[in-house]
């Protein structure tokens, strides 16, 4: 078992996140690595069947990170083992017209998680505090109130939206919702290697763009976007975590952890039967049994 204690962010005031590692190394081989991540997907199959039939709780996973961290895999690698019926997985792209005549949330509301449900969303609310002040022209394009221009978008504009981001995630969590939030930490020089099979594999060319290599110019803008967005958002009630992702099974092995780790702490068992129940039951067992 890894300690996955020091990956997570609380108490964020003086956060850096040039002081976490993109690659460490675990006492374990490459094996004894996926095969307790093969136990880590076992127990979250246990996991979501009793928050399924308990139908009280739900849990909302987020992933962030920069291109090629290793999003898309890990959703697919780690959550091999649930079952689909209560695991959806929403992907936030550009914002649709009817989006963008709503606030800035209303669309993610909407994806939140049902009660005894798994939610993860493949990037998220998460993008209009960091695309958009990478590229802040995006939000002359949103109508607001106040933002006519370029110099109306101001610090004070984004720790609004940080304060709503945080209340947000306050509510789901007073309604019974469990938000895990992971940043996949890649290394600029890893995202190159990366990069560069998806350009020489024939199989990998559909997931690489030019705009990718547009995106990897400003890497230190993104950097300080995500370092400012942890930062304002990091709880004891909903904290980050920072997952150090140049090596992939490592990544997979913590979250895979952590994600139990938290499911172990939410009290989840199979309903119980009242006496009219079983007595029901046992009439229906006297009823099966009798049929030749």
């Amino acid at each position: 078992m890894a300690k996955t204690k020091k990956y997570q962010v609380t108490k964020a005031k003086d956060f850096q996140l040039s002081e976490y590692k993109t690659a460490i190394e675990l006492k374990l081989s490459k094996e004894e690595i996926k095969e307790e991540i093969e136990k880590n997907i076992k127990d979250l199959k246990d996991h979501q069947e009793k928050l399924y039939a308990q139908d009280r709780k739900g849990v909302l996973i987020i992933f962030q990170a920069m291109d090629a961290a290793g999003k898309d895999s890990m959703i697919q690698h780690v959550m091999s083992g649930v079952n689909p019926q209560g695991c959806v997985v929403t992907s936030f792209k550009q914002p649709s017209t009817l989006e963008l005549d709503h606030d800035f949330m209303w669309r993610v509301h909407r994806a939140v998680p049902r009660r005894g449900d798994i939610g993860i969303f493949n990037r998220s609310y998460y993008e209009d505090v960091l695309i958009t002040r990478v590229h802040p022209e995006i939000l002359l394009q949103e109508r607001l109130p106040g933002v006519d221009s370029l110099e109306d978008i101001t610090e004070k504009f984004y720790t609004h939206r940080y304060k709503s981001i945080k209340q947000f995630e306050s509510y789901l969590a007073r309604e019974g919702f469990v938000v895990l939030k992971f940043f996949l930490h890649v290394s600029k020089k890893e995202q190159k290697n990366r990069f560069l099979r998806r350009i020489e594999l024939p199989e990998k060319n559909w997931k690489f763009s030019e705009s990718d290599m547009k995106e990897r110019t400003y890497w230190d803008d993104y950097q300080d976007a995500y370092e400012k967005a942890i930062k304002a958002t990091a709880t004891k009630a909903n904290p980050w975590y920072i997952i150090p992702a140049d090596d992939k099974w490592t990544s997979r092995l913590l979250v895979s952890e952590i994600i139990n780790e938290q499911f172990a702490k939410m009290d989840l068992a199979f309903p119980s039967v009242s006496a009219e129940q079983e007595a029901a039951l046992e009439r229906s067992k006297k009823v099966l049994e009798k049929e030749e």
